[in-house]
C-alpha cells in the first residue's frame, strides 16, 4: 500500500475548494518536535549543554545572557568563619585606638597615614606673623600714644587699656583660628587594614566623611610628585582607582609617598591571592 500523500488533495467541497487528509495525531506531534529542534537556539543548547541545569524558564534565560556565569545558592543563615584570639585582639585594640572607624568582625588596623608637617607650614607661619604685628602693635602704642598726644590732644587718642583689650581679644581670635586650621589638617589620615582602605576626610570645622574601599576592588595604585617642593621634601599624592566604576580616590600631602603605595601594592596583591595582609615591606 502506497504511503498516503497528505499534500495532495483527496476531495473537493461544493465551492470547489480542495479538502486533504489530515495525518495522525502522534505524527503531528513528532513532525512538530523535529522542526522545532532543528531551528537554532542559543536559550535552548545553553540548558541542554549545561550538566546540572534543568530546564526551567529562568534557568534558560539567564545562561542565555550569561552563559560563562554560574550563580551559586546563598545559605539563609551563613555560618561565621571563627576568629583565632590574636585577630580577636588585633580588633578590639583598633576599635579602641580609633573609635570613629567602621570596622568589620575580625578587622583591624595596619597603617595609619598621616598628612606631611609641610602643610602645617601655612597656617601656623599665618598666625604667628598676626600675633607678632599685635605684640608689635600693645609694645610700641605708647610711645605712639606719646607723639600723638602732643598734635591732637588726648581726648582724641585711645586709651592704652583699650589697645590692650582689644589686642588681647584678637589674639585669642586669632590663635584659635590657627588651632582649627591645625586640628582640621591632622584630622585627615589614611587607613590601611587587613580588608579594606579607609580614608578620613575633615574639610572644615564640622563637615567631614569617610571614604572606605576594599582591597579586592582596588585595581591601580599609585602616586605622583608635581613640583620641586614636593620632590625636596619627600612627599606626594597617593592615587587609588577601582574597578567597574573606575572610580579615583586621592590623598595629599602624603610622607615618603613610594612606600605608602609599595605597601598598599602588597597587601592588594596578598588579599586578592587569598594570603594573609600584613605589613612585610620593609623600605
Amino acid at each position: 500500500m502506497n504511503p498516503q500523500d497528505y499534500n495532495s488533495p483527496v476531495a473537493y467541497d461544493a465551492q470547489g475548494r480542495p479538502l486533504y487528509a489530515h495525518p495522525p495525531e502522534s505524527t503531528s506531534k513528532q513532525s512538530t518536535t523535529n522542526v522545532r529542534s532543528e531551528i537554532p537556539s542559543h536559550v535552548t543548547n545553553a540548558a541542554i549543554s549545561q550538566d546540572g541545569y534543568g530546564f526551567d524558564p529562568v534557568t534558560r534565560v539567564q545562561l542565555s545572557n550569561e552563559p560563562d556565569v554560574r550563580h551559586m545558592i546563598r545559605p539563609v543563615e551563613p555560618s561565621n568563619i571563627p576568629l583565632s584570639d590574636q585577630i580577636i585582639q588585633k580588633h578590639e585594640s583598633s576599635k579602641r585606638l580609633f573609635p570613629t572607624l567602621n570596622l568589620s568582625s575580625g578587622e583591624h588596623v595596619l597603617l595609619v597615614v598621616h598628612r606631611h608637617p609641610i602643610g602645617l607650614a601655612i597656617p601656623i607661619i599665618t598666625t604667628a606673623i598676626v600675633l607678632i604685628l599685635i605684640l608689635a602693635l600693645v609694645v610700641g602704642y605708647p610711645f605712639f600714644m606719646e607723639k600723638t598726644m602732643v598734635k591732637m590732644g588726648s581726648n582724641t587718642v585711645i586709651s592704652y587699656d583699650a589697645i590692650l583689650l582689644i589686642s588681647s581679644l584678637f589674639a585669642i581670635l586669632v590663635s584659635i583660628f590657627g588651632y582649627i586650621a591645625v586640628w582640621i589638617y591632622q584630622r585627615n589620615r589614611f587607613f590601611l587594614t587587613n580588608e579594606s582602605v579607609i580614608q578620613e576626610i575633615q574639610a572644615s570645622l564640622f563637615a567631614r566623611h569617610e571614604q572606605t574601599v576594599s582591597l579586592g576592588s582596588i585595581e591601580d595604585v599609585s602616586f605622583k610628585k608635581v613640583n620641586i617642593l614636593e620632590t625636596i621634601f619627600d612627599f606626594g599624592t597617593i592615587r587609588l582607582s577601582t574597578e567597574g566604576e573606575e572610580t579615583t580616590y586621592k590623598f595629599h600631602y602624603v610622607e615618603n609617598p613610594k612606600k605608602q603605595v609599595a605597601i598598599l601594592n602588597d597587601a592588594v596583591e596578598a588579599f586578592k591571592n587569598g594570603r594573609p595582609v600584613s605589613l612585610s615591606h620593609d623600605n
